[in-house]
């Protein structure tokens, strides 16, 4: 039997390319009359700036209403040429001609003297002037009325140790001044470990609550604690989450004083300042925040809404105490330092990438189960910038003695950083992720 042959005739063609244009003339008013039924704008860009929206799960919650609305409403940078973007892989730019600083220092009355540089003594200001650019794409760029009209209603905290409060201090002075009327910043009652920005026209809440390990410990006193010595229960976390329930946005980080070696767990009762007959054992530190982030991850789970609140988790952040680090002298920190590493690739002594792996892997395992916290990974962005720290340009609880000034590397604050300055890039990156937004109209 031979094989038949067919041929498709001019009829058979005709037809098909008939229906073609029929399919494709109905999807084009299927795709009108969706931007009609949804008010969109007649001209949009899409933004390349594509961001994971932390309120999307796994789990069959209902998402129907957002948490914030509006997505069309921030002043975003323009489209990149790729189709997402690693906010946090880039460089530091000099950018003295656009809008950094974003504020002045005397110009924010709620700035914490120990981070107000200029104030107490620094000459220097180029600090204050670098603009993070990631390196395939733009983010978007801070404007303050826009943020202040979507904040209405809201309350964000952030909760952790001082480097949160750093960020903390950051973000009021980046929103007060688009704020009117009546605002102010006071203690909660809790010894100072929560603290309120509270701007009354606009029922805005910035808050910050003291949890430097984020679980029980013997320096939840945020002022009377021992600097060289980390006591914890690490299963203990309520005392502090019981004022982290009614939040629209939480920002955890717990970062600083997991630097030591090791953490003392207290395994029986008594106090965590130390006393007689006490159960204890010491652990690497890497050890105990998988504890601790274990009995955090467990809590968030059983008590946070993703539809109702976002969560996020900034990245560790560098200390530039070791100037040997990147090929200074022994002895001597980031005391005199006014320029950025150019090294992108310099990663200074006192980051453990142990630590950090374990954040991300607790953070995956809350994924998996529903809860998405995303990380705000500004672990590398900071590496570089050893001249961004306070070092001896900041408010004095006590004065320093004739032979402390003659030795300042030796009490240079290497840790925390001057305001304005790396923080407020931090909040960029944050906002970019509280406002997730892909649809972006332009003049």
């Amino acid at each position: 039997m031979g094989i038949k042959h067919y041929s498709m005739g001019s009829w058979d063609m005709k037809t098909m390319f008939h229906c073609c244009l029929f399919i494709f003339f109905l999807g084009g008013l299927a795709t009108l009359r969706f931007f009609r039924n949804n008010n969109l704008d007649a001209v949009l860009i899409i933004s390349k700036v594509k961001v994971t929206d932390p309120t999307s799960t796994t789990t069959n919650i209902n998402t129907s209403t957002p948490v914030f609305d509006d997505p069309r409403t921030l002043n975003i940078a323009p489209p990149s040429s790729t189709d997402s973007c690693d906010l946090f892989s880039g460089r530091w730019v000099h950018d003295n001609k656009s809008h950094y600083p974003l504020y002045k220092e005397h110009e924010c009355p709620y700035l914490n003297g120990d981070l107000a540089c200029l104030t107490y003594g620094r000459k220097d200001s180029k600090y204050q002037q670098w603009r993070w650019q990631p390196n395939d794409c733009d983010f978007p760029r801070f404007d303050g009325e826009a943020v202040v009209k979507r904040l209405r209603g809201k309350r964000l905290l952030f909760v952790g140790d001082s480097i949160n409060r750093n960020q903390w201090d950051s973000m009021i002075c980046m929103l007060q001044s688009s704020i009117p009327g009546k605002k102010e910043v006071n203690s909660k009652g809790l010894n100072g470990t929560l603290y309120s920005f509270r701007a009354h026209d606009y029922n805005i809440s910035v808050d910050y609550y003291w949890a430097p390990m984020l679980v029980e410990s013997n320096g939840d006193d945020p002022f009377d604690h021992r600097a060289h010595l980390r006591v914890i229960r690490s299963k203990a976390i309520e005392k502090h989450a019981k004022h982290w329930v009614d939040a629209d946005v939480i920002i955890f980080n717990s970062c600083l004083w997991w630097r030591l070696p090791t953490v003392t767990l207290l395994k029986s009762a008594g106090s965590l300042m130390g006393g007689p007959n006490q159960v204890v054992e010491v652990v690497d530190s890497p050890r105990a925040y998988k504890m601790v982030l274990e009995t955090w991850s467990k809590w968030v789970h059983a008590n946070i809404n993703p539809s109702k609140t976002k969560l996020f988790y900034m990245g560790h952040t560098a200390a530039h105490a070791w100037a040997t680090d990147w090929g200074g002298k022994k002895h001597e920190t980031c005391y005199g330092e006014t320029e950025p590493l150019v090294d992108y690739r310099f990663w200074e002594i006192g980051t453990d990438p142990n630590i950090l792996i374990i954040l991300e892997s607790s953070l995956s395992k809350l994924k998996a189960k529903g809860v998405n916290v995303q990380m705000i990974n500004i672990t590398q962005l900071t590496q570089a910038r050893r001249d961004a720290h306070p070092t001896i340009y900041r408010k004095l609880w006590r004065p320093f003695t004739e032979d402390q000034k003659k030795k300042p590397h030796s009490i240079s604050d290497c840790a925390h950083w001057c305001l304005p300055g790396v923080p407020d890039i931090w909040n960029e990156l944050l906002l970019a992720y509280i406002f997730p937004s892909t649809a972006i109209a332009y003049q």
